[in-house]
């Protein structure tokens, strides 16, 4: 209905002819619920003439409750205000010729109980932004995925893949992560991480934004993704109780190698979260609080690699993980007057990760077994949050002024314990990493309206710093590089201003901006390290970025975009320690790493009708300096060491589509088609760990994409299903492939004690048909790998709001 109320008012407007005679006045407006005070959005607003009741101009309030009403002339008006559920408003309006401004202050609407208890909304905002720069989904709306976590649900939204739990953009991992509009230690600054333990219970909706203005920070070329937590603002006591288990793993799709201890089976899954709010006056207080306790096959890998020299080595790694994670978010928004507002909030997260696994090396028949690694791995990550944000309206209607205050604590507590199970002797190894992160940012925007679009300015500083400490601890016939333990601190200075113009008539559209960023990075390395030393750089650049927009008509608009931006190593890229999570591929770090610079082009186009629309862009990205993890082995070792290096260009070039349609009350869909062509340049490298060795490698390319299919079905009273596909192509990852893949989830939910409850089950990867199947090619050795990983999983759930 929403929707229907938006695109029947958007056909209505039209511009008032200009009489140089007169002044051309700006009318606006605040509407509020006259009871609870709340501003209310998307109001229809009309103006008509007084003499003949005829229409003049129209508008719909923001989600602020603000309107505006342009170019209008001196005369007697009236002023229609309605919105569904409340008793329409009609008042007399007279605009005068001495204020190019007129403010009317706050209008409030008496709400209509028996209007309210006669309808039922069904109807949802677009997806895709009339700017074509972001996709926004409700987490609500995907039934399928309903009690997993947040990494679960983005899998199935247009555009997003899931590859060894990191969110590709258009098959691209270098996406920046958000909870509400800010980087956190949860999500990872710059890069990503803890998305697979973030309840979706938490979340009210996701946005997937390609194209960033420069008011984003320039880190991720692929774009965006800004997690946006439930809040509510309903006056008095109100909020939500929510409950789901399920089961996952529920057969053994590959038998264990020989000797090992099982795998888990029927894991189960238990999330409770609850959602609170008070309101009264100028205070809302809010609590949000999520418990998500999972056991996981985590990862179920089968390898065989085999070497130059004609040796083959037959590997599982199987790991079983246990795993507590709490979120808890409160605070307190403070009206202070009708022009200044004032919020303070905290996020709390603790992930408690236990780790049991087992990997079995064998010979090439399995006759003979070489090593057994068994590990325990006991993980604590625990975060602090404080935010202060303070806004002040101006008198001009949307003219705003925004001060920003974050603080982050992020403590990794890390301890691992080894087994080694030689033919001829046992050793126990462990080691122990602590890091201490601390984040300070500090933000100012400030918007002004102009006559035909608006002016976004502000600064950002950002001061980080992380001291970590590696301890090993090694024991007989240890693969523990013992001396690249020690000590090491990354520190990150980061001050940015930024600029953006937007610009609009009836025909155009037009956004430009620009964003300056100094960094500055320093990676302090102790003094016994064997290998590495103390590194650092810096740079100002510039990241510009341009959208020009064409309306065809109402319903039809092309779009082009054009934006640079950066990826700057995190701090776990160039992590100096060696990572022992495989016996014999060991992960290392390299602080010679140095930011990839992307430029990006797309055009798109969008095009609407009653009950669909239908999205469509071409892009390119090229990069230079491109991030890639290269695996290598050294003379005399069968060890592979797998490194972050620089390497030179590479290319992503696509084309996206996206349908939705509605076609009946019962039944609608959306489709999305994403194919790109992803390419390697040829490149050589130097690794320096553990002993200073060349790698080169050919060119890499390949024609790729995905196919996603959401059908939604609303049978009769209030019960609803959703039945997901998807389909991934083959795709290149450093120096091999990955092979398709392919599942189907399923979804139910319905409604009961008149709406405030509801109940849903559902399944993912219904057919445990979700195998990722691997192809390496490496210096020195070739591997095959298939990771049989949970991806099965049933739950049920309730939830119940008041």
């Amino acid at each position: 209905m929403r929707l229907k109320i938006i695109l029947t008012l958007l056909l209505q407007l039209i511009f008032i002819s200009v009489i140089h005679s007169q002044k051309n006045v700006t009318i606006s407006g605040l509407i509020k619920d006259s009871k609870s005070q709340i501003v209310l959005p998307y109001v229809n607003v009309v103006l008509k003439t007084e003499k003949d009741n005829a229409f003049v101009s129209g508008a719909i309030t923001n989600e602020e409750g603000r309107f505006t009403l342009s170019n209008t002339k001196s005369g007697k008006y009236f002023l229609e205000i309605s919105y569904l559920g409340y008793t329409t408003l009609r008042q007399e309006l007279y605009v005068g010729t001495l204020s190019e401004f007129l403010d009317l202050n706050t209008i409030e609407l008496v709400e209509n109980l028996n209007q309210l208890n006669e309808v039922v909304i069904t109807s949802k905002a677009s997806e895709i932004s009339d700017k074509m720069d972001k996709k926004t989904f409700s987490l609500q709306d995907n039934i399928s995925q309903t009690g997993g976590s947040v990494l679960q649900a983005m899998q199935y939204l247009p555009s997003v893949t899931v590859q060894d739990g990191k969110v590709q953009l258009r098959g691209n991992d270098k996406v920046t992560v958000l909870i509400d509009g800010k980087q956190t230690a949860i999500t990872g600054f710059g890069g990503q991480s803890g998305l697979d333990n973030i309840p979706a219970s938490a979340i009210e909706k996701i946005e997937i934004i390609n194209n960033p203005s420069s008011k984003y920070d320039a880190n991720g070329n692929a774009g965006i993704i800004n997690i946006i937590y439930k809040k509510n603002r309903k006056n008095g006591f109100n909020g939500k109780l929510g409950y789901t288990t399920g089961l996952g793993s529920l057969w053994v799709r590959k038998e264990n190698l020989p000797t090992i201890r099982p795998q888990y089976t029927f894991t189960p899954k238990i999330n409770p979260s609850v959602s609170l709010n008070y309101k009264k006056d100028k205070v809302n207080v809010f609590f949000q609080g999520d418990y998500l306790y999972t056991e996981t096959l985590n990862k179920n890998e089968f390898v065989t690699r085999t070497y130059d020299d004609g040796a083959i080595i037959n590997s599982q790694l199987k790991r079983n993980r246990n795993t507590h994670f709490t979120t808890l978010k409160t605070g307190v928004d403070y009206a202070i007057n009708d022009q200044n507002s004032l919020t303070i909030s905290g996020l709390f997260g603790s992930e408690k990760i236990i780790d049991r696994g087992d990997q079995p090396f064998f010979n090439a028949d399995y006759s003979q077994r070489r090593r057994l690694w068994q590990f325990l791995e006991d993980e604590l990550k625990t975060t602090w949050m404080a935010t202060a944000a303070y806004q002040h309206k101006f008198k001009e209607a949307g003219r705003l002024l925004n001060i920003g205050f974050n603080y982050t604590f992020h403590r990794e507590d890390e301890k691992y314990f080894y087994d080694n199970f030689l033919p001829s002797s046992t050793g126990t190894d462990a080691f122990k990493l602590l890091s201490d992160e601390q984040v300070y940012d500090f933000n100012l925007d400030y918007i002004k309206p102009l006559k035909y679009g608006r002016l976004e300015t502000g600064l950002k500083l950002r001061n980080r710093s992380i001291p970590t400490n590696m301890q090993f601890m090694p024991g007989a016939n240890s693969v523990l590089d013992a001396s690249a333990g020690g000590a090491a601190t990354y520190k990150e200075l980061i001050p940015a201003v930024y600029g953006n113009y937007i610009f609009e008539n009836n025909k155009w559209e037009a956004e430009l901006g620009l964003r300056i960023e100094y960094v500055k990075i320093e990676y302090d390395v102790n003094e016994d390290h064997p290998v590495y030393t103390t590194d650092s750089y810096n740079y100002t650049q510039p990241f510009p970025n341009f959208r020009l927009a064409y309306k065809i008509n109402d319903n039809n608009k092309l779009s082009a975009f054009y934006n640079r931006r950066v990826d700057r190593p995190n701090e776990v890229d160039i992590r100096i320690f060696p990572k022992y999570d495989d016996a014999e591929i060991i992960k290392v770090g390299n602080p010679a790493l140095r930011p990839q610079f992307t430029n990006s082009v797309e055009l798109g186009f969008k095009n609407n009708w009653e009950k669909g629309s239908l999205y469509t862009a071409a892009y390119h990205r090229f990069a230079d300096g491109t991030i890639t993890r290269i695996s290598s082995t050294v003379t005399g070792s069968p060890i592979i060491y797998a490194i972050f290096q620089n390497v030179k260009k590479s290319f992503n070039s696509g084309v996206e589509v996206v349908l939705s349609q509605e076609v009946s009350k019962l039944y609608s869909f959306n489709i999305n088609l994403n194919g790109y062509r992803n390419q390697i340049d040829a490149f050589t490298v130097e690794n320096k760990y553990p002993v200073v060795n060349t790698f080169s490698a050919d060119q890499q390319q390949i024609i790729s994409g995905n196919i996603k299919l959401n059908n939604t079905f609303n049978f009769r009273k209030e019960f609803s299903a959703q039945l997901t596909a998807i389909y991934l192509a083959p795709d290149i990852i450093p120096q091999g492939k990955i092979k398709s893949r392919f599942s189907i989830d399923l979804g139910v939910k319905k409604a009961i004690q008149k709406g405030k409850g509801e109940l849903f089950i559902n399944a993912t990867d219904l057919f445990n048909t979700m195998i990722t199947r691997k192809e390496i090619t490496g210096q020195g050795f070739d591997y095959i790998s298939n990771d049989y990983y949970e991806t099965q999983v049933v739950r049920v759930g309730y939830s119940y709001k008041f």
